[in-house]
């Protein structure tokens, strides 16, 4: 009888656990979203832009800029620049954006990057050109 009164209590709590970890990831749920193969594409693929000398592309917090062709210069915030990955450091109003450099806007603060000649970067994120 003791042995049968264990057995049923394994059971119950096996399936309990079961239960509820089936419960956390049923497909639409809060737990687990549904979500549109360009939702996906759009935050994980980087877009061509082409820039025209003169304009300037200030990114939003996190967005992604990498400069293909052309001349660019960085503008910061006033404060602190733009986040260069690839080197290691910021660049501020001025300085010269490299290319094939991964640079990153921290905050939606005014940073991004104003372009001297014509050019074609690629871009993950949200942005406005001026």
């Amino acid at each position: 009888m003791k042995r049968i009164t264990i057995m049923v209590l394994i059971s119950v709590f096996i399936l309990g656990i079961a239960g509820v970890s089936a419960a956390v990831n049923i497909p639409g749920s809060e737990t687990d979203p549904v979500v549109t193969k360009s939702y996906v594409d759009s935050k994980v693929s980087y877009l061509p832009v082409k820039l025209e000398a003169g304009q300037t592309l200030i990114g939003d917090e996190g967005t992604e800029i990498i400069l293909r062709s052309g001349e660019a210069t960085a503008i910061d915030n006033g404060a602190n620049g733009v986040s260069d990955i690839s080197a290691g450091k910021d660049l501020m109003t001025g300085n010269s954006v490299a290319a094939n450099h991964l640079l990153l806007i921290p905050r939606k603060d005014g940073r991004g990057i104003m372009v001297s000649t014509e050019a074609w970067v690629i871009i993950r994120g949200n942005y406005t050109i001026q």
